[in-house]
């Protein structure tokens, strides 16, 4: 590792300058250095910081501390200095192939972590494997996520030359054990490799899909561009085009994993158009898929790039994860809430009435399991289905009024497995003046259920507001 780097809090530098990097234990990551991931480039990226930092990166820097965008040198430079200094990693391409930048790259990973932290009952860290669909000669998402976290990725593409590489910057990293670079052809019948490699499942997919339909697409798109791009370009056709653009790229995604289902939890992909976004999440709604992320990546002052991501599974991930979109004109994109707060109260008058009446409103309920965290003023609920309203109390009384004959026939079986249609968190967080009761739905599909339980629980607590 680079002496140079800029430090995880959690790193240990010993004697000699070198970084070592922690192993990862299971289930158990640093929320220091998570948050030192998450901080990296909330800002503009400093310039005349990297230069004094890297004699490589000072070199190409103009003498105004501006860097040339339109060279590609330049702009390579500044992917190797950023991933050294910040992730301590080495990359090498071939001057005809994308350089990735680095921010926008490191935002899918960033979100990545925010999926699959929420859609778990798991502490967050877990160990995971994911696919990377058209990984190139950077092989940029594997390296970044498996420097993050303990994952595992299996990594493809179609291009003999970006294979090459890619296996090569797996190496110099010393990464061989954890990212698997498998060769695809166009001819495949799956792009994903899950039969080839014979893994029965994956925890996610990622992609970054070439946008363009054709070369002659690509070249009408850059004669559209009053200037010339802010940023060189070095990307070869293999990586930027596809027929049918990323729509079809995406959608065969798509269509693969209406195949495979739950043999991956979470579908992932990035897109370059708005409008390739607006398709596909119509084609979504149109299988019948509710749950489904959406987010937006930002770099820069002008360039935006979309991604979403897609289950067939019953957890629901964060609002932060699922509508990370924020224009306003976008909304009807994306997918139901998942958080809701309840009420609010200053803290003046305690937090405890309000903890106790939350445990005994839910004591009341017949859940199929409840358990508070009295250090985090939380509670973990898992509920058959509306307990809570008037109709199944009504049911339930009938249902013990016909119920004569109690046989081991006609009664439930205690070890019967029960089916959970809607997970929930519900907690009390405090502020500098005040605490928000909020409710966090975390498992199922049924809307309506996590709605009905909300303004239940409103009801509820109102009395000592």
């Amino acid at each position: 590792m680079d002496s140079n780097k800029r430090k995880a809090p959690d790193e240990v530098v010993v004697a000699s300058g070198e970084i070592i990097h922690r192993d990862f234990p299971e289930s158990d990551i640093s929320s220091v250095r998570d948050s030192y991931y998450a901080n990296l480039y909330t800002k503009e990226v400093d310039f005349r910081g990297l230069s004094k930092q890297d004699a490589e990166f000072a070199a190409i820097l103009k003498g105004n501390g501006q860097l040339d965008f339109s060279d590609p040198a330049a702009v390579l430079q500044l992917t190797k200095t950023l991933l050294k200094l910040d992730f301590g990693l080495k990359i090498e391409l071939p001057g005809d192939r994308l350089c990735p930048p680095i921010p926008n790259r490191h935002n899918y990973i960033l979100w990545l972590k925010e999926l699959m932290d929420t859609t778990s009952y798991s502490e967050p860290g877990r160990k995971l494997r994911g696919i990377d669909i058209g990984t190139g000669a950077s092989c940029i998402y594997p390296l970044l996520g498996a420097t993050q976290r303990p994952w595992c990725f299996i990594a493809t593409d179609v291009d003999p030359e970006s294979l090459d590489y890619a296996r090569r910057n797996v190496a110099i990293n010393g990464l061989e054990d954890r990212i698997q670079i498998v060769a695809k052809t166009k001819d495949d019948a799956y792009l994903l490799p899950l039969n080839d490699c014979i893994v029965d499942k994956v925890d996610f997919t990622m992609s970054n899909p070439p946008f363009y339909e054709s070369e002659a697409d690509l070249a009408r798109s850059a004669k559209k561009k009053a200037r010339p791009p802010n940023s060189a370009c070095t990307g070869a056709p293999v990586e930027m085009v596809v027929e049918g653009g990323e729509v079809a790229f995406v959608g065969r995604l798509l269509q693969e994993s209406l195949h495979f289902r739950d043999r991956v939890q979470w579908y992932t992909s990035m897109f370059g158009k708005l409008p390739s976004l607006h398709n596909f999440i119509e084609k979504l709604r149109q299988n019948g898929i509710d749950n489904y992320a959406v987010t937006e990546f930002v770099q820069g002052k002008k360039t935006k790039r979309w991604a979403v991501g897609w289950s067939f599974g019953d957890m629901r991930p964060s609002d932060k994860a699922a509508r990370g979109v924020k224009a306003t004109t976008w909304r009807s994109l994306l997918p139901c809430a998942t958080w809701v707060e309840i009420c609010s109260f200053s803290i003046d008058r305690g937090v405890s009435p309000m903890v106790q009446r939350i445990t005994a409103v839910m004591a009341s309920l017949e859940l199929i399991s409840w358990v508070w965290e009295t250090e985090k003023l939380q509670g973990i609920g898992r509920a058959r289905e509306n307990v809570w309203s008037r109709a199944w109390r009504r049911k339930k009384k009938q249902q013990e009024q016909l119920l004569i004959d109690d046989t081991a026939s006609t009664r439930r079986p205690e070890d019967a497995e029960e089916v959970c249609k809607l997970g929930f968190l519900l907690s009390v967080r405090i502020s500098r003046s005040e605490a928000t009761v909020g409710l966090r739905w975390l498992e199922g599909h049924h809307n309506g259920l996590f709605e009905s339980l909300s303004g239940y629980i409103k009801s509820q607590l109102s009395s000592i507001l």
